[in-house]
């Protein structure tokens, strides 16, 4: 649902904790350039506000088979912060569909406090890539290697410059 949310150009926001896969370490902002991998897996309508969760059973309709990764967005980093402070987290409220609720037990998850707010822009391909689907890609983790490397030469980013940079002046402002 969030990387919907991306594609329609109603946030920028990548609010991102890691996951069980991530090691010691947690997550690492180690990548400035990323195709959005879509899951179901972990987007559960009843994590995001109303307006999203409404969309769910039609993103759910038109997902592709379980054996295919279908890529339709890549995403570059704008900038990006480690959110130490829960209220801070908090603060990005109407820049991403996530539920307060649900920041709050991402933020307090794990050994140590905190989040990461990534700005990112996202270009849509002018039409999808279907990869197979490899048994290393699943699991709870924020970045995998695909086997074969897709070519992203025909895609469009989904806000134009006025706009993308409106949304990103409204983060940093939130978070400075």
């Amino acid at each position: 649902m969030v990387i919907d949310a991306l594609g329609r150009g109603e946030q920028i926001i990548i609010l991102r904790k890691g996951g069980i896969h991530e090691g010691r370490g947690g997550f690492q902002m180690d990548q400035s350039e990323f195709w959005l991998f879509s899951t179901l897996f972990h987007q559960q309508n009843e994590s995001v506000i109303a307006k999203a969760a409404k969309r769910f059973k039609s993103i759910a309709a038109n997902f592709p088979p379980d054996d295919i990764l279908q890529l339709k967005y890549f995403a570059t980093v704008a900038d990006w912060r480690k959110l130490e402070n829960e209220e801070t987290a908090l603060k990005l409220e109407g820049q991403h569909i996530w539920k307060d609720s649900v920041i709050r037990d991402r933020f307090s998850w794990g050994r140590e406090e905190g989040i990461f707010a990534l700005a990112v822009r996202v270009h849509q391909l002018t039409h999808p890539i279907n990869l197979p689907m490899q048994k290393e890609y699943g699991g709870c983790k924020s970045w995998i290697e695909l086997a074969e490397e897709p070519v992203s030469k025909s895609a469009q980013p989904v806000l134009d410059d006025i706009t993308f940079e409106t949304k990103l002046n409204s983060f940093r402002q939130t978070l400075s």
